[in-house]
């Protein structure tokens, strides 16, 4: 148990001490999981505004698909992103396996699918009666949307904590296209290591295979705060809608 309490001791030291190696790992997480996020919400909360508000052939099998892409396993989304953006494959010109925005752009495609699906029961659970009152009111279809989309808040926000909470968490997809990518620098106060790719969830099992158990414990520590945070406005917004 003493390696564990020293490695415990450590990782807080690292923490308080704002390790530039483990402040860059975190910024590299927030930064991507933050983007895909918002990107992923911008798109898929309008879509399920107009997939509740219109009629179009094949509706039930496109909400099976969305449906499904809400389980997608992390390494295979990302090994499909890989395979089209490596250098041989079809948008492969553009460069970006192992940058950000390769793993934006994987853990959009994770996120999306949550946010849309959630987005679109959140939308579909608001009473039939709201929307016939607004209209007998005499609202247009924009002005009845966006009432419905108000009343629907709460859970169009939940499904995007969910989708925040997968893409944080998650380490396939962005192990395959970032690879998990760290360099040297050269500071006044002497070389440190800083992050290119790699990422909190990435960095863990790396750290943890290379025997550096305080790096990986810090790493895990500030993963399981922002996984904590997420879970808890999850809670929260849940209880003020009335979900048990």
């Amino acid at each position: 148990m003493e390696y564990l309490v020293e490695g415990v001791l450590r990782a807080v030291k690292l923490l308080i001490t704002m390790d530039p190696y483990v402040i860059s790992v975190a910024k590299v997480q927030v930064l991507v999981s933050t983007s895909a996020v918002l990107l992923a919400s911008a798109t898929a909360v309008p879509l399920a505004v107009l997939f509740c508000f219109r009629s179009f052939p094949l509706k039930n099998f496109l909400l099976t698909l969305i449906n499904t892409g809400m389980g997608l396993p992390p390494v295979v989304v990302g090994l499909v992103v890989f395979v089209i953006f490596m250098r041989r494959g079809p948008l492969g010109f553009l460069d970006l396996i192992y940058t950000r925005e390769i793993m934006v752009v994987a853990q959009f495609l994770l996120a999306f699918p949550i946010i849309l699906g959630v987005s679109i029961a959140a939308i579909n659970a608001v009473p039939e009666s709201i929307r016939e009152t607004a209209y007998t009111l005499g609202a247009r279809d924009r002005e009845v949307a966006l009432l419905v989309v108000r009343e629907a808040a709460f859970g169009i926000i939940t499904g995007i904590l969910a989708g925040a909470g997968r893409v944080f968490a998650e380490v396939g997809a962005i192990l395959t296209v970032g690879g998990n990518i760290a360099y040297d620098m050269v500071t006044p106060e002497g070389i440190i290591q800083v992050s290119k790719t790699r990422t909190l969830s990435t960095a863990i099992p790396l750290e943890t295979s290379q025997g550096d158990i305080a790096a990986a414990i810090a790493f895990g520590l500030i993963l399981l705060a922002i996984t904590f945070i997420l879970n808890l406005l999850v809670s929260v917004l849940r209880r003020r809608a009335g979900v048990a």
